[in-house]
């Protein structure tokens, strides 16, 4: 009579095939995404589609790092608040997509190396594996291109409004009740 406890532990008995996502039936869904710059270590790619940045006014609270999405109907009642960006959807190559916010120039125009650098290294992720490296000699990003050949990105079947609902979700300002403008004037949390 065969053991049943040695046979449940018998490693042929529970190895795992070759191909096991593909049975298991189960689908990934994107719960969060990041607003931020890509880590300093990270390669990444940003979505080669115009369809997939948009150029926005936001409140970022720098002691918390956080960055909301502010309503356009809200930017006159709150000119010194906001702030104008680009957020341009990337992932990096485990996998995760985030969402890049580079500054846009300023009223009169004026832009700083920082945000040029950055928009050049986006420019070039479009189609090459890239690392941007914050250099402050330099006062902007060093950007540098893999070496080896990584494969092309594998982007989630997701439209750019999806990846917006995803990334800023509680983080959606629409009304000067919203608990992050009473506290920028000095009210109540």
């Amino acid at each position: 009579m065969e053991n049943t406890n040695t046979t449940k532990f018998n490693p042929s008995k529970i190895r795992l095939s070759q191909n096991f996502r593909e049975n298991t039936g189960v689908k990934k869904h994107l719960t969060t995404i990041p607003v931020r710059k890509p880590g300093k270590q990270d390669f990444v790619r940003v979505h080669p589609s115009e369809d997939y940045r948009v150029d926005t006014a936001v409140i970022e609270l720098k002691e918390e790092r956080e960055i909301y999405l502010l309503a356009p109907h809200l930017l006159p009642e709150l000119p010194s608040e906001w702030v104008a960006k680009s957020l341009i959807t990337y992932i990096n190559r485990q996998g995760v997509l985030a969402l890049w916010p580079i500054g846009l120039p300023n009223a009169e125009g004026r832009t700083n190396s920082w945000n040029e650098t950055a928009r050049d290294a986006a420019q070039i992720a479009q189609d090459s594996w890239v690392r941007v490296s914050a250099n402050m000699s330099l006062g902007g990003y060093d950007t540098f291109t893999a070496l080896g050949e990584i494969p092309e990105p594998e982007w989630p079947d997701l439209s750019f409004e999806e990846i917006l609902k995803i990334a800023f979700k509680g983080r959606y300002i629409e009304t000067t009740d919203h608990a992050v403008i009473r506290n920028l004037k000095g009210g109540e949390l």
